[in-house]
Formats: structure tokens, C-alpha cells, sequence
């Protein structure tokens, strides 16, 4: 994903309201989570950006999640996942690996969409509960991890 300069302007704009700027860190932050293309963890990030401290990743990753420009991601493992916040990214749903831990993003087409929105306000209605947003999250096995699962396949395959 190419960043529009829109938003980094925004990014900016966040920040400067709460007197902070937008550091060298905090731009390759945002640009590696654009362009990974799936939620990351912190060791994952610095992997796709060494020069980025592992001190800073967090600090700088709490500071834009306060302001709401990245959200933690929630796997089926212990490990923190971030992806920058929809209004910057697009809205999307979630494939995460419950052998592996790995989540993807999952862009639904525009049949699922309605399909989910005609469903969801089924339930809300049922419920009496308005509904702002949704998330779709499902769950399985990656591809790596099938594989390892397979009989036959040869051990730490994958």
C-alpha cells in the first residue's frame, strides 16, 4: 500500500493537537504498517524496519494508538498485533491462524458486505442495539499450517 500524502497529513494533524510531532519513528511506523499489508507485531516491524529501536517501536506504537492512528489486533496467541486505524487504512476483516497465531487482512467484496450489513441489522434490531461498526474476524488454519497438519508431511515442514 502506497500512503497518500492525505494520510500522513492526518497522522500530523492528530499528533500536533496533542502538541506532539510526527518523528522520523513515527512515519516509518506508519509506512511499515501500510505497507506489510496485514496486522504486525513489534518483532515483526522491526524486522521490516531495523533501524527502528525496539525501545522506540513501543513507546511511539502506544503514542499512536492513543490518538487513534494504529489498533491493536487480537490473535489467538499472546503476541500484540497493530494496523493502522481503518479511516486511514480502509475497512477490512481479519483471517487469523489458530495454529500459528498469523493474522491477514481480509478485504471483503462488496456482495459479503452488504450480505454482513443485512445480517447485522437483523440482529441489532432483535437485540435493540445500534450498531456504529463491525469486525469480521475468522478463524482456521494458514496454509503453512495445514500443511504441517497433513498425514504424511514430513516433520517441521512448513
Amino acid at each position: 500500500m502506497v500512503l497518500s500524502p492525505s494520510i500522513h497529513d492526518a497522522v500530523d494533524v492528530r499528533l500536533a493537537e496533542l502538541d506532539q510531532r510526527y518523528t522520523h519513528l513515527r512515519r516509518l511506523l506508519v509506512e511499515t504498517l501500510a505497507a506489510a499489508g496485514r496486522p504486525l507485531t513489534i518483532p515483526e516491524l522491526i524486522e521490516l524496519a531495523p533501524e527502528l529501536p525496539q525501545s522506540s517501536a513501543y513507546r511511539n506504537m502506544t503514542a499512536l494508538m492513543e490518538i487513534g492512528v494504529v489498533r491493536r489486533v487480537a490473535g489467538t496467541d499472546d503476541h500484540g498485533r497493530f494496523e493502522l486505524a481503518e479511516d486511514l487504512s480502509g475497512h477490512h476483516h481479519h483471517l487469523i491462524c489458530a495454529g500459528c497465531g498469523k493474522v491477514e487482512d481480509l478485504h471483503a467484496s462488496a456482495g459479503l458486505e452488504r450480505a454482513l450489513s443485512d445480517a447485522i441489522g437483523t440482529v441489532a434490531r432483535e437485540q435493540g442495539y445500534e450498531v456504529t461498526e463491525h469486525r469480521l474476524e475468522l478463524l482456521g488454519r494458514c496454509p503453512d499450517c495445514r500443511l504441517r497438519m497433513e498425514p504424511g508431511a514430513p516433520a517441521g515442514a512448513g
